[in-house]
Order: C-alpha cells, then sequence, then structure tokens
C-alpha cells in the first residue's frame, strides 16, 4: 500500500503571517476527511505554495506556556484562570513565530513502512504528503497508518501467511 492510498487530500492549509487565533478556528473546522472535522496540525505554506512549516495542538499549547514556568516551583502557585488569561494573550501572535520549521514529509508514492519508519525516528503524529514537485497534496496522521496496520492484523488473508 502507498502513502496516497490513505492520505487526507490537503483542504486547509495555513500563513505564517495568520494569528494564532486564526489558526485556532481552521484546526477546529478543516476537514480530516468524509464528514470529519478538526486536525492536530496544519501545513503553512507561502505565497508560492511551498512547506515553510507546521503548526500543531504542541506549538499553541507552547504559545500559552511561559517560558519562566519550568524554572519554578509552583508549589503554593495559583493556576486559576492563568491559561485562560495566558490563552488570550496569545491570540495574536504570529503562525510563522509559532511553527516548526523542521517538518518530516513523505512523498504520495511512498510505502506505508516509510511512514512508519519516519514517524517512529521523528517522533511525530502527522506529516505532510509531497508530490514529486514537492508541492503538498495531503496529510497523513498516525491514526491512518494505525488504522491500515488494524486493518491488516485483522484480515482474513493474515491467517493463512
Amino acid at each position: 500500500m502507498k502513502v496516497k492510498d490513505i492520505m487526507i487530500p490537503i483542504h486547509d492549509y495555513l500563513r505564517s503571517e495568520s494569528t494564532l487565533k486564526e489558526a485556532v478556528n481552521l484546526l477546529k473546522t478543516a476537514r480530516q476527511g468524509e464528514g470529519q472535522f478538526g486536525v492536530i496540525g496544519l501545513p503553512v505554506l507561502n505565497e508560492q505554495g511551498a512547506l515553510v512549516g507546521m503548526l500543531s495542538m504542541t506549538d499553541i499549547l507552547k504559545a500559552v506556556y511561559p517560558s519562566y514556568m519550568s524554572m519554578m516551583n509552583l508549589g503554593d502557585f495559583t493556576w486559576d484562570g492563568m491559561l485562560e488569561s495566558l490563552a488570550c494573550q496569545a491570540g495574536d501572535k504570529k503562525v510563522g513565530d509559532l511553527m516548526t520549521r523542521k517538518v518530516i514529509t513523505v512523498r504520495e508514492d511512498d510505502p506505508l513502512m516509510e511512514c512508519v519508519d519516519r514517524i517512529l525516528k521523528g517522533n511525530v503524529r502527522k506529516m505532510p504528503v509531497v508530490d514529486k514537485t514537492g508541492k503538498v497534496v495531503g496529510m497523513i496522521y498516525l491514526r491512518d497508518i494505525f488504522f491500515a496496520v488494524t486493518q491488516a492484523m485483522l484480515d482474513e488473508s493474515c491467517k493463512l501467511r
């Protein structure tokens, strides 16, 4: 099986100049496939359609988590309302300032085992799928590969091997 057999064609993407508020709205409404909405990350493309980064839920969480927090002893610290306040402040940040710039991709004609290799070695849960010219044509998610593995594992012909 090839990547293109299970990838989700790209419908939605982000721009680096988009605000985080615009990005989270798109993440919540982006199409996953037939009738499914909401994704864990989207590619960031420039004006020419070239991939320049990825924005994920983790990148968004990093935007609302102040770096000084990891250095503090927070035993008596009050957390109430902090997340909401920091989320409001982060809404105007630019996608380009928060996105992951080093993006692991996979080609649409690669075998699925190539995806498994890149997901495990890169510790990622999603990858943009590119065509021969490097243009993003889809996304492949860990769950899609997992479903392909489980389908093969439970297939009747598996018993014959």
